[in-house]
């Protein structure tokens, strides 16, 4: 059964849920920024998601849920992790080196046409008209932030290649999404899946930093040390927690308004503690990504039920 254009309004806890991911995701864009430095990008990303397994693990284990999965689970969720968290989150660190938080993360509200197209080409799913319309929106918004951002840098080649990078990151984050619902498919137990994904991803980083002849460092100061553990805990392991715990509770629908609120959250931390500075195109952009969004929760809340 999926939601319907007459559900009664979330209770209170909902609306908590959807706030806390929305701040906790929309804040997480800038805490990267505070991973720079000392430590190389692969290093502070093997750091973030070993612990990040290792807690997801550990919350497994106390409340007795399962961990062991199938040989055919393991390999979906070995995908998983290799394409969104040994790629696309080594990407978007190198993206944010050269461009603001807040533009990668409205980047990446591309994400939902890409998950759309491939979605509907790779298996045969369909979308409402509102929700392609929305999606379009969306990449319209993010085109006219890219501009945006190309003029405001005067088309530097730096801006042009963070831009690339973080483009290239969606990409793979909508290949990590198809190889999460494979592993959905067989059935592999969502906080499972998401910390063998999470441990796989690191061991490959760590493999690639090693085999790259990457330098293994700690920074122990305050900055990188609290920025790890937000990333970590607070990114990578609550705001799932929490967002998965809605989306079983309430649908998937109600859950998708955290998407739509992250990139205002995003580009508000990032003109506060970035001293960023947008012009008419990037909020002309973020405009057309949130009308997007929510034409694609209306088609979502819409659908007829199965």
């Amino acid at each position: 059964m999926t939601d319907s254009p007459a559900r009664p309004a979330p209770p209170y806890g909902a609306i908590a849920q959807i706030a806390v991911c929305s701040v906790i995701w929309g804040t997480t864009w800038y805490a990267i920024t505070l991973q720079f430095g000392t430590v190389d990008p692969l290093v502070s990303v093997t750091y973030r998601f070993a612990l990040a397994a290792a807690a997801l693990f550990a919350w497994c284990v106390l409340r007795r849920l399962p961990i062991r999965l199938t040989r055919a689970q393991h390999l979906a969720v070995a995908l998983q992790g290799l394409l969104v968290f040994a790629v696309q989150y080594p990407l978007v660190y190198v993206a944010e080196e050269t461009v603001p938080s807040a533009v990668v993360a409205v980047m990446f509200a591309a994400l939902a046409f890409v998950n759309l197209a491939l979605f509907r080409l790779l298996f045969g799913q369909s979308a409402q008209r509102a929700a392609w319309a929305g999606a379009l929106l969306g990449v319209i918004g993010v085109a006219a932030l890219f501009v945006g951002e190309l003029r405001r840098t005067s088309f530097d080649a730096a801006a042009l290649g963070g831009l690339a990078t973080a483009a290239a990151a969606v990409v793979v984050s909508a290949g990590g999404n198809l190889a999460a619902f494979k592993a959905q498919e067989k059935g592999a137990p969502v906080v499972a899946s998401t910390a063998w994904a999470m441990a796989y991803g690191a061991a490959a980083v760590a493999i690639f930093a090693t085999a790259s002849g990457v330098e293994w460092r700690f920074e122990a100061t305050a900055r990188y040390v609290v920025s790890l553990l937000y990333l970590s805990l607070f990114g990578s392991t609550l705001a799932f927690g929490l967002y998965f715990a809605l989306a079983r509770a309430r649908g998937y629908a109600l859950a998708s308004y955290i998407s739509a609120l992250t990139p205002p959250v995003a580009m508000a931390v990032s003109v506060l503690l970035e001293g960023a500075r947008f012009g008419l195109e990037a909020y002309l952009g973020l405009a057309l990504v949130l009308a997007g969004q929510g034409l694609m929760i209306r088609a979502a809340r819409s659908r007829p039920a199965a």
